[in-house]
């Protein structure tokens, strides 16, 4: 329990060394990585998204925390994958072509590995063709889309006509995020879903896979 309790609050404070320590004992300890990610990790990653929706944490806390949480998970997915264990859905990560812009994507990406999922993420200036291939490769459920710039919106919509072309549609969830996006913009490309921060697409996403 002692340990639970130690990386949960390494994790909320944004303490990568703690962190990462904390991770090293249980791996060292032969502890079953899941448990850890489970009753430490996750929680602690939905309480500084908790705690940045209500104006308590704000992007420099955000980010020490996914980075103290990207270094303990470093040294535990190894192990996760020996185990078996499980994760809670897959999700295709970008930012669309055009749009060159990943600070907000790479900030959900370390939020959602945080939840629980695994993320393929996919870089920035990512083609419809791409966003395929990778739903195809890794049978992701999951898609989310970034853009930072009006003009490179469109490929929003590209992406998602790409997917129901290729015949991914029906299986994949697709959520959208970016700056200049609204919850209007999101319908009328078809969409299933929209979130405005980092926090609020974890939960879209679990929403979306039924989490």
């Amino acid at each position: 329990m002692e340990r639970f309790e130690r990386i949960y609050e390494a994790i909320l404070k944004g303490d990568n060394k703690a962190a990462i320590e904390v991770a090293q004992e249980a791996v060292d300890a032969g502890d079953d990585p899941q448990q850890l990610i489970d009753q430490g990790m996750i929680p602690a990653m939905a309480e500084v998204g908790r705690r940045f929706e209500d104006e308590v944490y704000f992007v420099p806390e955000l980010l020490l925390s996914a980075r103290a949480m990207k270094g303990a998970l470093a040294l535990l997915r190894p192990l996760l994958t020996e185990s078996g264990g499980e994760r809670v859905g897959s999700v295709v990560l970008g930012t669309v072509q055009g749009d060159l812009h990943d600070i907000g994507k790479n900030l959900v990406a370390a939020m959602m590995e945080g939840a629980g999922f695994e993320v393929i993420d996919l870089g920035a200036d990512v083609s419809p063709e791409q966003f395929v291939t990778a739903v195809k490769e890794k049978s992701a459920g999951l898609v989310g889309l970034s853009a930072l710039l009006t003009v490179t919106m469109p490929s929003m919509k590209s992406t998602i006509d790409a997917l129901e072309e290729a015949g991914l549609r029906d299986q994949v969830k697709v959520m959208v995020g970016g700056a200049p996006l609204s919850q209007e913009y999101a319908e009328e490309i078809h969409a299933d879903g929209y979130a405005d921060n980092a926090a609020a697409a974890v939960r879209m996403a679990q929403q979306l896979v039924g989490a």
